[in-house]
């Protein structure tokens, strides 16, 4: 996994490593911070490629593939397509910092999110279990309620990602990430093709951000998880 932070305005360097769809999603942003964050992770993805494999940033091809929830070829996860490896990816980025997450397999989802207030209607929405709800309904409102909230967020976006469908394909009142337990842990996803299961786990990289990481369970989601920059002790 890596993470950076992001400029508040596009860094040339940057948009010279993006592909031609990118340059034209970042062209259509209307605020320059989100297109320099938008540009910042993708082209920080391609940097830690070539870190990872000893390649040139500017050769790593990124793409999509078919989207599993409705088949389509227009959208879909994050795809490396060159080279072309068994690894699978995956990139968010919130509030001025990027994570980017590399991992052996068909699919691994990464999520992060600017710690910071939620709306007082989020705790009582339909994202929620009925078990999420009495965590946080339990707790005394400020700060760490609200903490609470953006790991549980963070937890069901990262298996979404992982699955492939997104937000939209997933009904996540009924995708359990049990907050009262320290991950990793597992997390069960019930999709059109049925269920299937993840390992997720937390990880703080900064006071900033609540970040969450899926892998598809099994013995290669036990493995370490190796941060770059690392993190203190």
């Amino acid at each position: 996994m890596w993470w950076w932070r992001c400029p508040e305005r596009v860094d040339p360097a940057d948009l010279a490593l993006l592909g031609t769809e990118e340059f034209r999603r970042a062209l259509g942003m209307l605020a320059e911070r989100d297109a320099a964050e938008f540009v910042r992770t993708r082209a920080g993805a391609r940097r830690a490629l070539g870190e990872l494999l000893g390649i040139s940033p500017a050769t790593a091809r990124l793409g999509h593939r078919r989207c599993p929830g409705c088949g389509a070829d227009d959208h879909g996860p994050p795809l490396l397509v060159h080279p072309p490896l068994p690894l699978a990816i995956s990139l968010s980025r919130t509030a001025g910092w990027g994570v980017f997450v590399v991992g052996a397999g068909l699919a691994v989802g990464v999520d992060a999110e600017a710690l910071r207030p939620v709306r007082e209607t989020l705790f009582a929405g339909s994202v929620l279990t009925a078990a999420e709800r009495r965590h946080l309904d339990a707790m005394a409102p400020g700060p760490a309620r609200h903490a609470a909230f953006h790991r549980v967020w963070t937890r069901k976006e990262a298996v979404v990602k992982a699955v492939g469908v997104g937000l939209v394909g997933t009904e996540l009142d009924q995708l359990e990430t049990h907050p009262d337990r320290d991950g990793p842990l597992r997390v069960t996803h019930h999709g059109i093709g049925g269920p299937t299961e993840w390992t997720v786990e937390d990880l703080r990289l900064t006071g900033h951000l609540a970040v969450a990481l899926a892998r598809a369970a099994g013995p290669a989601a036990r493995g370490p998880v190796h941060l770059h920059p690392p993190t203190g002790p």
